[in-house]
């Protein structure tokens, strides 16, 4: 037998012993520790917020009410402005300008589009306008239709005038009758879109046709056509929808928060795919009600002057909204910081300590952003390096520093003088 076989047994033995006096000394423990262990968990139970947000930091300095590291003012020597590239910015007033972007979609204005409309029943003889697309103008006849009450009205019509004619004017009653059932005659054939020139003709030959005529209301191109020739037709069954594309809208969606741009009336440029470099001017003629709850946009219209027909429904469109904010005290957006919970400045002070200080914000225009509150014109601030001066001063409130920055014992102070307690070479 080998000697690792002989001695296998004895190491199995030995680690054995080992695992057991493991699992002893941490019973031992346990028991020993039991009290102690409700003691911190009782006094936990009394902790107000703030100081449970300490205990759970762990030696991190003061901390707020949420467990975040407080913000201590940071005293920076040129050495150490020089490893962290701050640059600073005296805060100032001017003007703000940016450009809202979005994508809109060209339709056909709705207070240019008609609808043509049976008020009768009969059966469509012959179309005059029988495709989409087709441009049409106003009194242009688009079909003939033959219909019984049609043909019925014009022999009321006929007789009318035949009564009418036969009473004297001096009759007195009897002549403003027999006016009166004309007038009504002709009325209802108008009524029925019966246009004048053929209710005319009908008066002045005597004669009633099968047919007459619809014409169209309105000058436009025909978006859809719902009408065949011999097909039978009912009052109230839509026929044509013809739209005047002379002027159309483009209609897109701005976020909520760029709603305070956008006015009635205000300009704006429309650049279309099919003619690209080109652009189109108008102007904001209608900003929806609501906001989409989902993507928080507001739809906004803009009407475009369309002479030549260039421009189509169902184009997608580019718009932009030049937009520009009169003198406003605004800071570069790189010397803000933002942390979720509020949004935060490094002022420098006359004694050249960075203090952190809370800003309200306002629009945002390029790289700059709006200051509505909490600064002043004339202040210096941190315009860049903002998140390693936060790193240096949250450091700051546990008596520690940043790797590196070390502050140099032949380094002067910035301001000269003697070296603020803060400046302090870190541990």
């Amino acid at each position: 037998m080998h000697n690792s076989e002989r001695s296998w047994p004895r190491r199995r033995e030995s680690l054995r012993l080992a695992v057991l006096s493991v699992f002893a000394l941490a019973a031992v423990a346990v028991a020993c520790g039991g009290d102690d262990g409700a003691e911190q968990g009782a006094a936990s139970m009394d902790m107000t917020p703030e100081e449970h947000a300490r205990m759970q930091a762990g030696g991190q300095g003061e901390v707020d009410s949420t467990g975040a590291a407080v913000r201590q003012p940071v005293h920076l020597t040129a050495s150490q402005e020089r490893a962290l590239g701050v640059v600073y910015q005296t805060v100032g007033s001017r003007p703000l300008e940016r450009t809202i972007r979005t994508v809109g979609r060209v339709v056909a204005a709705e207070d240019r589009v008609a609808d043509v409309t049976l008020k009768v029943d009969g059966f469509v003889e012959k179309l005059y306008v029988g495709t989409t697309g087709e441009s049409v103008r106003r009194g242009q006849p688009l079909l003939t239709l033959y219909s019984p009450e049609l043909v019925a009205a014009q022999e009321e019509l006929l007789t009318a005038g035949r009564l009418a004619s036969r009473v004297d004017e001096t009759a007195g009653e009897a002549w403003r009758g027999a006016q009166a059932m004309l007038e009504a005659a002709r009325r209802r054939l108008s009524y029925w879109d019966v246009s004048e020139d053929q209710i005319e003709r009908i008066e002045q030959t005597g004669e009633v046709t099968k047919t007459l005529t619809l014409k169209s209301p309105v000058n436009g191109i025909v978006l859809d056509k719902m009408v065949l020739e011999g097909q039978r037709v009912t009052p109230g069954l839509k026929l044509y929808q013809i739209a005047d594309l002379s002027s159309v809208w483009v209609e897109g969606d701005v976020f909520e928060q760029d709603l305070q741009f956008i006015e009635i009336g205000s300009q704006s440029h429309i650049e279309v795919a099919a003619y690209p470099g080109e652009h189109v001017m108008g102007r904001v003629s209608f900003v929806y009600p609501t906001v989409d709850v989902a993507s928080r946009t507001n739809r906004v219209r803009v009407t475009l002057d369309n002479p030549d027909l260039r421009l189509k429904p169902g184009m997608f469109a580019t718009m932009f909204f030049e937009t520009r904010l009169p003198h406003a005290l605004a800071v570069p957006l790189e010397a803000v910081l933002a942390t979720g919970e509020r949004n935060l400045v490094f002022v420098r002070d006359a004694e050249g300590m960075l203090q952190p200080r809370e800003v309200v914000l306002g629009s945002q225009a390029g790289d700059y952003v709006q200051i509505l509150a909490g600064l002043d014109a004339g202040e210096t601030i941190v315009g860049s390096a903002n998140f390693l001066v936060d790193a240096e001063s949250r450091l700051s409130s546990t008596g520690s520093g940043m790797p590196g920055m070390q502050h140099d014992a032949g380094d002067p102070p910035v301001n000269g003088g003697a070296r603020p307690a803060a400046e302090a070479p870190h541990d």
